[in-house]
């Protein structure tokens, strides 16, 4: 059960159709750009000198003490008042569209077979809930440090060994995303989960589904 480098035109005959041009570098770019948006928080928040909890009297009288005159403590020119043009809570998230979503994940995967990063395997398993055998098994597959291991499904055994194996990440072919396939040394793909990616990249067409 050794992996082997996915070549081009094993790649054709599974049905994922490598990007030979420069097509799919924007969609890239937009896709990840899109996907670190998404995981900020946006909770930044400042109080503006109606939220902050102080007084709202006047702190002396307008005239005849000497000093400037001062409306409210909660003044932003003021020690602990408000705070102008602070952060407020907001969305970063960005819209990208399915069929781009779709060119930028065809694009990374090109780009890492002909890379010679992409490696197949019949499937993926351990026989016991047990860490050393889930990185001997790796091992055997790779020496790369960082791996991605893609697959259809894997068993609770195979979860829960890998679980304290941080540069090594298991992903579903129906959930892998295009950051992920740029992000590790090598990916590690069962056979099961070529054809998944092969439908995810060309969806059939509604006469086909049809039918």
């Amino acid at each position: 059960m050794s992996a082997k480098v996915l070549t081009k035109a094993a790649a054709k005959e599974a049905k994922i159709d490598i990007i030979e041009d420069g097509r799919g570098s924007q969609a890239v770019y937009d896709v990840v750009v899109a996907m670190r948006a998404a995981r900020r928080s946006g909770s930044a928040n400042t109080k503006t000198k109606a939220e902050v909890d102080m007084s709202g009297a006047k702190p002396w009288r307008q005239k005849g003490t000497g000093r400037a005159r001062a409306g409210y403590v909660a003044s932003p020119i003021w020690r602990g008042g408000g705070v102008v043009f602070g952060p407020k809570p907001r969305d970063y998230s960005k819209k990208v569209s399915k069929s781009v979503r779709r060119l930028a994940l065809q694009k990374a995967l090109s780009e890492r077979i002909k890379a010679g990063d992409v490696l197949t395997i019949d499937k993926f398993a351990v026989s016991e809930i047990k860490t050393k055998t889930f990185v001997d098994l790796v091992r055997k597959q790779t020496d790369a440090e960082k791996v991605l291991i893609v697959s259809d499904s894997f068993d609770d055994k195979t979860y829960k060994s890998a679980r304290n194996v941080k540069p090594v990440k298991l992903a579903t072919a129906a959930d892998v995303n295009t950051e992920q396939l740029l992000a590790f040394q090598k990916i590690l793909v069962t056979s099961k989960a070529l054809e998944k990616l092969a439908e995810r990249i060309h969806p059939p067409s509604p006469e086909a589904t049809a039918r």
